[in-house]
This record gives C-alpha cells, structure tokens and sequence, in this order.
C-alpha cells in the first residue's frame, strides 16, 4: 500500500504550506507590538481609536488576539499528526491568517469600526479554526482529541462574552478570566501530553535513570481539581472555598511537574524549558489561592498564568515545532537560549511589579523590554525558517 503523503504538491510561499508558519511568526511580532502600545496607551501618552479601554485592549489582545494564534499554529500542525490526513495549506490557510489579521485591525480602530462589527470579525477567526478543526478530527475518527477543540471552543465563548460584557459595563472582568481559565486548562491538557512525552524521549537517549511517571489516574485527579479550581475562581474569584481549591489546585500541579523528571533535563534547555513554562500554572494558582484570602493582590495571579505559564509555554513550543518541522536539528542554539531567558525574566518582573507597586514603574519597563526581546527575538530569529522551504 502507498503511504499517505505528508503534503499535497504544494506551489506557493512556503509561509503558507503548514498552519505554524504564518501564526507562530505573526503572533510573535503581534505579541511585541501589542506591549509597546500597550504601556504608552495605558500612562495616556499614545491614543488608539479603539472602543475598548486600556486595559481591556490589553488583556484581549493578548488573551484572544496572540494566544489564538499560537494556539491555531499548533493544532494546524498537530492535528494532521493526530488524524493522518493532510493539513490546510495555501488558499484556506490564507484565508484563516487574514481573517485573525482583520481581527487585530478591526480591535485597534474599533470605535469607528463598530464594536458589533469588530466583534462579528474578531470571533470570526475562532469560530473558523474550531469548525475546520472539528471536521479533520470528526474526518480522521480522532475523538480523544475532541476534548482540545471544546477548550478551544470555550475560548470563543469567552471572546463573544468579553465583546458583549466590554459594550455593556463598559469592562470585561468576568469574561477575561473566563479566557484565562481556558488557556490555564489547556497548558494542563497539552502540556501534560507534550512534556513527559519530550522529557521520555530525551532521557531515554542522553540521559538514561529516572523516566517521568506515565498519565495515570492521578494526572485525571489533577486536571479535574484544577477544572473546579478555575470554575470557582471565575465565579467567585475571593471567598475562603475559592481559596482552599486554588491552593489545593497549587499543591497538585506542583507534585504533577515534579513527577516529570524536568530536574534531570537541565542540559537539554529545549525540554528544560518546557517544565520552567508549567512551573508557572501552579504558581498562578498559589497566587491565585492568596488573592481569594486577601493576602496578595489578584494581578499577580493573572500574570504568573498569562505572562508566565502562557508566555513561556508558547515559546517552547515554538522554537521546538519550528526547528522540528524546517528540518532543523532539535537544539537550543545561543539566540534561542536568550529568548528563553528574557521571557523568563518578563514573567517574574510582571509578576512582581503586581507585588511591589513602589517599584511597579521600573518592573512594568523591564518585563515590556524582556518581553519584546523574546518575542522579536523569535522573529528574528526563526522568521527566516518559516519563510522558506523545509530543509531536505
């Protein structure tokens, strides 16, 4: 029998031919653009024509402007692996890219757009990636991973929550953390799959003792207390029970990344990473759990998750599937380790600007300039893979 291709003939820009190309280059330099408008929007020195305030333009383009693309660039890469049919290149994945480009323009100049209209154009690109995703899982009979899609279909609701919340009371807490809690149970679902799955592989070639311990039931006990954890604090994001699930949620989800063996990787920083990037999902739900009882304020939380876990994780697994699929070597090359580092250290300025508002000035201008780093360094750095063919 003739193997399935992995490609169709394919004729066009090569940014076109796989679904990480345009999103994982794209929403990198969306990603820093949207931090150097953001800090001189939000003191009042630079004006935007949107219908959103500062802060909300902030947290929705990041929240469900940069991550949808990201997370679009992986299952369009993903899912072909997943089903074994052939993935969307060319003319529909174009199609995908300038719709989620509409989006961020219709956001940016959404007081004259409209917001009806700059919504129908922003959730449009989720509704799109959740229906052409539903049909090749449907297609290829891969139901487990129907599970992914729903998140993804959550975030959608979010989106459409957080349009007609931001129109109505003017802000959109609720729905935010309606997004964030999706994208918290996705680095749990994705990042419990991927990372003892890399850390295995590694370890069984250069490292050879302790292995990460297989999905077992207790896997299953912690995505289920972090999914009740999440509910609760959008709900009900202060009060004693809150609390107590979100600390819980904490405990579990260390004990979890622990059991991966990330500890002996520390020469592999492309799989080092990726438990660096997990360590933040239980620190944000610490945070979280000290922000219900008043210790800490609640910013710190959203930030360990988003600027953390979120910013971290998607690097990772964007320097790793760039590399893997352009037919380069699975190595952390100097350049790649800097990005590691500068988003590492956004995360842990962002967060303790939140803790320690007499410094919040300094640390906000860190964390943006380490962010940018990252994300242009990403640019730059793999831009030139995604821009042309496959390595032979």
């Amino acid at each position: 029998m003739t193997p399935v291709p992995r490609l169709r003939a394919y004729v066009g820009l090569a940014l076109f031919s796989y679904g990480f190309r345009p999103f994982f280059l794209f929403g990198a330099i969306y990603a820093g653009l949207a931090i150097l408008v953001w800090l001189p929007f939000f003191d009042g020195t630079l004006e935007i024509a949107t219908g959103f305030t500062p802060i909300d333009w902030h947290v929705h383009e990041l929240l469900y402007g940069y991550l949808p693309a990201i997370v679009a660039g992986f299952l369009l890469t993903a899912i072909p692996n997943w089903t074994g049919r052939l993935p969307i290149q060319g003319g529909p994945l174009l199609v995908l890219f300038l719709v989620w480009l509409a989006g961020r323009v219709c956001i940016t100049l959404s007081a004259p757009v409209g917001w009806l209209v700059a919504a129908v154009v922003d959730c449009g690109f989720l509704l799109l990636l959740v229906t052409a995703c539903m049909r090749e899982i449907i297609a290829g009979n891969n139901w487990r991973n129907l599970r992914v899609v729903g998140l993804v279909a959550l975030l959608l609701v979010g989106n459409v929550a957080f349009h007609i919340e931001a129109h109505a009371r003017g802000t959109a807490e609720t729905s935010a953390r309606i997004g964030i809690a999706t994208i918290v149970l996705l680095i749990a679902l994705i990042g419990g799959r991927i990372i003892p799955s890399f850390t295995r592989n590694w370890l069984v070639r250069e490292n050879p003792g302790r292995l990460p311990v297989p999905f077992s039931s207790f896997d299953g006990l912690v995505i289920s207390v972090s999914v009740l954890a999440l509910v609760l604090w959008v709900a009900l994001p202060t009060g004693g029970i809150s609390g107590d699930v979100l600390l819980a949620g904490a405990a579990l989800n260390i004990v979890r990344l622990l059991r991966w063996a990330g500890d002996r990787t520390v020469r592999d920083r492309l799989v080092l990473i990726l438990h660096v990037g997990y360590l933040f999902v239980p620190l944000g739900f610490l945070l979280a759990g000290l922000a219900a009882f008043d210790v800490i304020v609640a910013s710190a939380a959203l930030h360990a998750w988003m600027a953390g876990a979120a910013g971290i994780m998607t690097l990772a697994v964007m320097t790793r599937a760039s590399l893997g699929h352009t037919g380069q070597p699975l190595t952390a090359s100097p350049a790649t380790q800097v990005i590691y580092a500068a988003i590492v250290v956004a995360a842990l300025a962002r967060i303790d600007a939140s803790v320690q508002p007499i410094l919040s000035n300094r640390l906000l201008a860190l964390a943006a300039i380490a962010w940018c780093v990252a994300f242009f360094g990403f640019a730059a750095t793999y831009g030139p893979l995604l821009l042309r063919p496959r390595r032979k």
